[in-house]
């Protein structure tokens, strides 16, 4: 527990983990209730059924391959903790026997992002629903990439402080609106997971990179559940 605690606090000096005995403690609209079910019952494997059940019952389709993965190497979930803030960490052993900790943050999170808070509403349900019913935002602890990001690190394509380089080598006329364009997944790397809202059909997506050629009217779900089990073994 404590060479966990170090590395996490090697990001996040605030972070702690919550105990069982805690969760009477926190204030009621704080953390979901489903969480206090989960983190109350001291079965490791309970829990983890608990969580992976919460998936289920919102992307069984859409992260059907993400949830597979989890259900065969996840080792842990816990609650931590950071100036009142609560989020779940999941301890994922991949094949090779490496320890991932990726992070799940609160779906009761205030969005604390004015662009998107303007097209929220047009973004597929799909979407909207894992932000407010499973996390908001899943990815690897140490880059916050990898998965989809929290609420204040969606990026904003239409963001006057971005240089897009790549929109001067367009072999071919843009195709969605950059105004009402959001990533919501990066790999870390300059490459994003994009949904246009102004031009979205359900679960349409757009992969965009700062250098390479966007690929539209991809499948945006596919791509994120490709890309997140990815992570999970690299």
């Amino acid at each position: 527990m404590e060479e966990k605690l170090s590395y996490l606090r090697e990001y996040n000096p605030g972070v702690r983990m919550v105990s069982s005995k805690e969760l009477t403690d926190i204030e009621a609209a704080l953390i979901p209730d489903v969480w206090r079910d989960i983190f109350k019952e001291a079965n490791t494997n309970k829990r983890k059924e608990a969580i992976l059940k919460v998936w289920k019952n919102s992307v069984a389709t859409e992260l059907r391959n993400t949830i597979s993965y989890l259900a065969d190497y996840l080792e842990e979930v816990e609650l931590l903790e950071c100036g009142n803030v609560y989020s779940v960490l999941y301890t994922i052993r991949n094949p090779d026997g490496g320890i991932f900790y990726y992070e799940g943050r609160n779906p009761q999170d205030d969005m604390n992002n004015s662009e998107l808070e303007k097209h929220w509403d047009k973004l597929p349900r799909s979407l909207r629903h894992f932000y407010g019913h499973v996390h908001n935002g899943f990815y690897y602890y140490a880059s916050e990439s990898m998965g989809l990001v929290p609420f204040e690190s969606v990026t904003y394509l239409g963001d006057d402080d971005l240089e897009w380089s790549i929109l001067e080598e367009l072999k071919e006329p843009l195709q969605l609106d950059l105004t009402a364009s959001f990533g919501f997944f990066t790999n870390g790397m300059g490459s994003y997971i994009v949904i246009d809202a102004a031009n979205c059909g359900e679960n349409e997506g757009v992969f965009w990179s700062a250098k390479r050629q966007p690929k539209y009217h991809i499948d945006f779900w596919s791509y994120v559940d490709e890309w997140t089990v990815i992570g999970f073994q690299s």
